[in-house]
């Protein structure tokens, strides 16, 4: 699954030197040039990451982060900034940032500093999710596992449980699920979704994935 990064970066130039890197090693880079931008971009689309500037017009980046993170989002949160003081590492960790990253940086330091989030927060390419009971999720080829035989899931039920397990305790719209299991030339189906829910609950437990009416699901 190609994993989508927010980058908020008011100077043009090196968000699109940025940009170009990252889709080059296979990421989507969704780009932000203002605060505000930044905050569409989060309730349009699905992110797995945030590169965050800290100078940005509209409202700053540890302002923004803090907020974020107090309507609940747990996206991790790189912030890439010239501010370099102890006392500015120190608000950044506070408002919420899972790592700080100081300019002029290496776009390579960069690279591995993303992906260090990315697999402390969904494991390993090759790394088994354990689900308890005997059973296990393999993110890399979307396989759930029961007790080393392979349980016969269709792939979008694989893909919206590999969803589900990447967030746990998040509550994901159906904007979010649709976007990310459907295909862009597919019409999303309610009725489908509501199956492949079913049909995950027969498998890893039925408490495991709560309903919001009207909203989505969440993975506990």
């Amino acid at each position: 699954m190609q994993r989508k990064i927010l980058l908020l970066e008011d100077d043009l130039q090196l968000s699109d030197t940025v940009k170009q890197f990252l889709e080059y090693h296979g990421y989507q880079v969704v780009a932000a040039y203002d605060a505000h931008q930044a905050k569409d971009r989060l309730y349009e689309i699905h992110i797995d990451l945030m590169l965050l500037d800290i100078k940005v017009p509209f409202q700053n980046g540890f302002d923004l982060l803090a907020e974020l993170r107090k309507e609940g989002n747990t996206t991790p949160a790189i912030f890439i900034t010239s501010l370099n003081s102890i006392e500015d590492v120190t608000r950044g960790f506070d408002a919420g940032c899972d790592d700080y990253i100081r300019k002029p940086f290496a776009l390579k330091e960069l690279l591995l500093r993303i992906e260090s989030q990315l697999k402390r927060l969904y494991g390993t390419k090759e790394g088994l999710i354990d689900l308890g009971n005997g059973l296990q999720f393999n993110p890399k080829e979307y396989q759930l596992i029961l007790n080393t035989k392979v349980v016969p899931l269709k792939i979008k039920e694989a893909k919206l449980l590999s969803l589900l397990l990447e967030h746990p305790n998040e509550l994901l719209g159906y904007d979010t699920i649709f976007e990310t299991v459907w295909s862009y030339d597919e019409e999303p189906s309610g009725g489908s979704l509501r199956t492949y829910i079913k049909t995950i609950r027969a498998y890893i437990g039925k408490d495991r994935i709560e309903t919001v009416k009207n909203i989505g699901y969440r993975f506990v």
